[in-house]
């Protein structure tokens, strides 16, 4: 007895930015494309765990084509819809945009229009890291911290030093300053 394959389903994600944006329209598209279920949500792009989209991913399977009205409803930026884009692809559907006839896995074109994308991903990746160094040196430059705040003050600093060169615990001393002992065995006396 051979085995069917179970019938492709037309998925559709809608997402937008705020609150006071409304996701009427995408869902009437999506609708007009037979997309169901529709994974919908109101949260920015920009949000790495975005819960409705994580749903989506999860319950792909093969066959299935994902459907989104504009790429900008599914990802911020280029390493972002590339990500998404190859999770679909890795779960064996394909990935289409309305507005962006470019962006379909089913052909060839969209195919290669991904794999540049994943290139130009690469690019942006290594740019955002460059700025960001850049950015770090600078800011070093001119002498700014790094980091988080200290968590004791110059002043308490010198005090628990001059404590602890005259006999107090780590114990006592992150005691009273309500600060672990870590933070204090870090003094250098």
């Amino acid at each position: 007895m051979t085995e069917k394959n179970p019938p492709s389903r037309h998925l559709g994600y809608a997402r937008v930015s705020t609150y006071g944006q409304t996701l009427d329209a995408q869902l009437e598209q999506l609708r007009k494309e037979r997309c169901n279920p529709i994974y919908r949500e109101k949260a920015s792009g920009a949000q790495p765990t975005r819960r409705e989209l994580l749903r989506m991913l999860k319950a792909l399977g093969s066959g299935d084509v994902v459907t989104v009205t504009r790429i900008d409803r599914l990802a911020r930026s280029t390493f972002d819809l590339f990500a998404i884009v190859k999770q679909i692809v890795d779960a064996g559907a394909q990935f289409r945009s309305l507005a962006e006839p470019w962006a379909d896995t089913a052909t060839s074109t969209g195919r290669l229009m991904i794999a540049i994308l994943g290139g130009l991903a690469d690019v942006e990746r290594d740019l955002i890291r460059t700025r960001t160094a850049e950015g770090r040196s600078r800011a070093k430059a001119r002498g700014q911290h790094m980091g988080r705040p200290p968590k004791l003050t110059p002043q308490q600093q010198r005090e628990a030093r001059r404590r602890r060169a005259q006999g107090a615990t780590l114990k006592e001393l992150a005691k009273s300053y309500n600060v672990g002992r870590a933070t204090i065995s870090r003094l250098s006396v």
